[in-house]
């Protein structure tokens, strides 16, 4: 990986040794086996999808509980849980969240180029699960944010490697889960892949509709989850929503002013996004800072909008750190994650009702953060790489030395003459 590196970032990529890996596993351990502990069900989110399961398997309708949230291919995709006894779910739950994030770590270090046996491999894994509160909160939850949150970075990683279209089919595949990466669509717009954009709609157009016909009510979706998202009326779920459109009311403001203030923002960072697109530069982080831009725009708007959705960008960001110019390296990047440092006495704030207003600070710091850094000058993209033919990336090369003829000999033959 060519990073312009000095000392330290040098010291960061290379091999870290066996004991570093064993303290972050213990990091990792720790917040699975307590979740194994004090929750029966494996997490209470997941419970909601087993639940849907559960009720489908019985003739019932999954969206007979309003917090059922998700497509109808995400019951079928929660059977094999619904089958399993409770004892097995409570600890294979946090297990398997706590494996994903760590594969989605992995996914994010492979885009930058860092080796995943380095140094920043394992401080980074650690330092998310010490010190980054949303990811304990996942794995305590087992919410199928976790599928996103290792969706976009092997998409990002199919991407930058130029296979558009596998990327596309990870993105749909995980909407199909859970429709939290449908903006990421955007990036195959401006990347003119159509494609990719094709296969990231029909893969869960077709294993929704597929699923939906074996509903009993095959349009429950649309007719009772999108209303209640819409309507936004759930007044347990809003206390925990951290997009402004759900926080500002909560300070006085009025709900009109701020959904115009929610949506002017989300305009502002796909706008954004797309001028880091159109920059053109051929390193990964054109295409990692442009996703994160539009998931962030989205999380401005989106009902509901948890602190958890923060480590579908944050790992991303954060694996790109030693590269240079990346959004990581500015201080607004890591301001943004104080709020959520874990074991940090915050006042009138450590009620669990009102740490959405910690969560609102952090989504909209980082999205000026990474907006800001997406949409700053840059040079002229060239026309290649609009079309979306993304460079691919290798090690900086010198140019080979001019050597200077041999000197003739006599009697020596060249071009096929005698030298007199």
């Amino acid at each position: 990986m060519h990073t312009g590196k000095s000392d330290i970032s040098g010291w960061l990529v290379r091999r870290a040794p066996w004991q570093a890996w064993v303290a972050a596993a213990a990091v990792l351990a720790a917040p699975a086996a307590a979740v194994a502990h004090a929750a029966p069900d494996g997490g209470m989110d997941n419970a909601i999808v087993v639940r849907a399961a559960r009720a489908w398997l019985d003739g019932g309708s999954p969206y007979a509980d309003p917090h059922f949230l998700y497509l109808p291919s995400a019951v079928l995709a929660a059977v094999p849980q619904a089958l399993l006894p409770v004892a097995v779910l409570r600890v294979l739950v946090p297990v398997t969240v706590t494996a994903l994030l760590v594969a989605g770590w992995g996914a994010c270090l492979r885009i930058h180029g860092v080796p995943w046996r380095s140094r920043f491999a394992v401080l980074g894994l650690a330092g998310l699960a010490a010190g980054f509160a949303p990811f304990g909160h996942l794995v305590r939850l087992g919410n199928w944010t976790v599928t996103a949150a290792v969706a976009l970075p092997l998409a990002l990683l199919c991407a930058v490697r130029g296979r558009w279209v596998a990327a596309g089919a990870v993105i749909g595949a995980a909407v199909a889960l859970k429709p939290l990466l449908a903006p990421v669509a955007l990036l195959f717009v401006f990347a003119g892949r159509w494609r990719a954009l094709a296969a990231a709609v029909l893969v869960p157009a077709a294993a929704s509709g597929g699923a939906a016909l074996l509903m009993p009510d095959p349009a429950g979706f649309f007719t009772r989850t999108l209303p209640f998202l819409l309507s936004g009326r759930d007044g347990f779920v809003r206390l925990y929503e951290a997009s402004p459109g759900a926080v500002l009311p909560r300070l006085g403001v009025p709900a009109g002013a701020a959904a115009v203030l929610a949506l002017g923002g989300a305009g502002c960072g796909v706008w954004c996004a797309y001028r880091r697109w159109r920059r053109g530069d051929p390193s990964p982080a054109r295409v990692t800072e442009t996703a994160a831009a539009l998931m962030l725009s989205a999380f401005l708007v989106s009902r509901p909008s948890y602190d958890h959705y923060l480590l579908v960008v944050v790992p991303v960001l954060l694996a790109g750190v030693l590269g240079a110019g990346a959004v990581a390296r500015g201080p607004w990047f890591w301001l943004a994650l104080v709020p959520q440092l874990p074991g940090v006495t915050w006042p009138y704030l450590e009620p669990i009702t009102r740490r959405a207003f910690r969560d609102c600070c952090t989504l909209c710091v980082l999205a000026v953060a990474v907006a800001a850094g997406a949409g700053r000058p840059g040079g002229r993209p060239e026309r290649l790489v609009w079309r979306g033919r993304l460079v691919r990336r290798g090690p900086v090369r010198a140019p080979a030395p001019v050597r200077a003829p041999a000197p003739v000999r006599e009697g020596e033959v060249r071009e096929g003459r005698a030298v007199p």
